[in-house]
C-alpha cells in the first residue's frame, strides 16, 4: 500500500462522526444539537446504543493514586483502552460509556460493585458535546474523548477500575486509623 492510499481523518471529522453517532441516542436530534450549542450538554437516552457506568471521583482518584487531572486522564485512557469517559465537575462523577448490553450483566444488574451504577434502558444522561475536552470548557468534559463512533469501553475493565479504587480507599482508611 502506497502512502497516497492512506485515508486520514482530521480531529474535526472524527468529532463530527462521533456527534452524529451520539445524537442517535437523543429523543430529538435537533433539540439535542441546540442543547450542545447553548449549554454544552445534551440529554441522551441510555440503553440503546450505549450505557454509562457512573463512578464517584473519589473511587477513580483512589484507583489512580492522585487527583491530578492529567495523570487521571492518562490512567483512564490506558486502563480503559482508550474508551470514552467524561466527567461532571460539579457532581464529581465520571461516566464511562460502555455497550448497552453492560446494563444486563449480573455484576451491574445486582449492583455487586457498590459505589458505581450502570445507567441503561430508562435512564437519560447529560452528555457533553464531543468538542468539550478540557476542564475549563464546561461543567462536563471528555477526559478521554470518544475517538470514533461506537468505540466504547469494555465493562470488565470498568469493573476492575472500580474494584481497584475501592481497595485503595479501604487501604488508605485502614492506614489512617492505625
Amino acid at each position: 500500500m502506497a502512502l497516497r492510499d492512506v485515508l486520514v481523518h482530521t480531529r474535526h471529522e472524527r468529532q463530527l462522526a462521533v456527534s452524529h453517532w451520539l445524537l442517535a441516542a437523543a429523543p430529538d436530534m435537533k433539540e439535542a444539537r441546540k442543547e450542545w450549542a447553548v449549554a454544552g450538554i445534551a440529554l441522551l437516552r441510555c440503553g440503546g446504543i450505549f450505557s454509562a457506568i457512573r463512578v464517584p471521583a473519589e473511587v477513580v482518584h483512589a484507583a489512580v493514586g492522585t487527583d491530578e487531572l492529567h495523570q487521571v486522564n492518562a490512567y483512564l485512557s490506558a486502563a480503559l483502552m482508550g474508551g470514552p469517559v467524561f466527567v461532571d465537575v460539579a457532581s464529581r462523577r465520571y461516566y464511562v460509556l460502555v455497550p448497552a448490553s453492560a446494563a444486563h450483566q449480573d455484576v451491574w444488574k445486582s449492583r455487586v460493585v457498590p459505589e458505581a451504577e450502570c445507567l441503561g434502558s430508562g435512564c437519560f444522561l447529560g452528555v457533553p458535546t464531543p468538542s468539550a475536552t478540557a476542564p475549563s470548557e464546561a461543567r462536563s468534559y471528555w477526559c478521554v474523548p470518544m475517538d470514533s463512533p461506537g468505540e466504547l469501553c469494555v465493562p470488565q475493565a470498568v469493573t476492575q477500575l472500580v474494584m481497584t479504587g475501592r481497595y485503595q480507599r479501604a487501604a488508605a482508611e485502614r492506614e489512617a486509623g492505625e
